[in-house]
């Protein structure tokens, strides 16, 4: 209960990520509030908070939620059928097939930015430093790439990437790049961490895919692998860059994340269309609250409904916004 409550604190004191919203005075109707607004959960926890607190809006505002597992490419043809109806955490460094194709086809929709100020990359823990003292040039590590070996890989490094659902960021760089690792995709998100805890309490060798916003990174010392610029001309022309006859040989390009939802959604629901629309999550409150779950315990819906406590007022105010819009 002591930790519930100073992480309330914590809450309170942070800039509220929930934007009012101004407008002309047309009335949203509600729509089909009877019918189950039904959103996606993919695996790791940020965009469950994600999710779950944009799931918190809707309930307040008198819609009927539900929360789907989906997986992160597949969910996008379900949503393309109508069968589920948003995601609120789709990053585009990251991007399935499946949601270009449904895009493409008209039946999603990008509905705006979530407003987490996010970044990939390739990361080690600090204690890496002693073995390969080059490091965080990339270069350098390619050069020890011996002392990141594994049993499963010798006499090629290793390189922990994504869980297969999510793709391969971190195989498909690196074998544009030809560097001497071998990527092994991890189980799980939390697969990630336990061998991150593992690798720095025993000071054994590690390099993995990562990203922020995420708790781990406040919590252990880490340090990103300085690769080459992620740039426009890296992408697009096999002749920037380490390798002359391929595209993606450089670090990951800026990301932005951002929020889908199935085309016919707004009108089928108005008003929670645009309480979508209009919702963003600080990436410090989500941070904080992926900390709460994952290194104290915390239970989700408590803490979910700890933030919603302490944005109640502006909560309020962004759902009398929506229904005057």
């Amino acid at each position: 209960m002591e930790e519930l409550m100073k992480f309330r604190s914590m809450l309170a004191a942070t800039a509220m990520a929930i934007p009012l919203m101004t407008g002309s005075a047309i009335a949203l109707e509600m729509g089909a509030s009877d019918e189950p607004i039904k959103l996606t959960m993919n695996e790791w926890t940020g965009t469950q908070l994600s999710t779950r607190v944009a799931g918190a809006i809707l309930e307040k505002a008198g819609y009927n939620v539900e929360y789907v597992t989906a997986g992160y490419g597949p969910q996008f043809i379900a949503m393309g059928d109508g069968e589920l109806h948003g995601v609120m955490e789709v990053w585009t460094s990251n991007l399935p097939g499946q949601f270009h194709e449904m895009e493409d086809a008209g039946t999603v929709k990008d509905i705006g930015g979530l407003g987490l100020d996010a970044r990939e990359g390739v990361l080690y823990p600090i204690h890496m430093k002693e073995l390969c003292p080059g490091l965080p040039d990339w270069e350098a590590l390619n050069a020890c790439a011996a002392k990141f070996a594994t049993v499963e890989t010798m006499p090629q490094g290793r390189l922990l990437d994504y869980p297969a659902d999510w793709g391969s960021p971190g195989k498909d760089r690196f074998e544009a790049m030809g560097m001497n690792f071998q990527a092994v995709p991890a189980g799980s998100e939390g697969a990630l961490i336990t061998e991150l805890e593992a690798s720095i309490a025993k000071k054994s060798p590690l390099l993995l895919t990562f990203w922020q916003p995420h708790w781990a990174l406040s919590e252990y010392e880490t340090e990103w692998v300085a690769l080459p610029p992620g740039t426009d001309e890296c992408y697009n022309d096999p002749s920037w860059g380490v390798n002359p006859n391929a595209t993606g040989d450089c670090d990951f390009s800026a990301t932005r994340i951002f929020k889908v939802t199935w085309s016919g959604f707004d009108d089928k629901w108005p008003r929670a269309g645009e309480l979508l629309a209009q919702f963003t999550f600080d990436a410090t409150d989500q941070q904080n609250m992926m900390a709460a779950i994952d290194t104290r315990g915390e239970a989700m819906d408590d803490v979910v409904a700890a933030y919603m406590d302490s944005k109640s007022a502006e909560v309020d105010s962004m759902i009398a916004a929506a229904t005057a819009k």
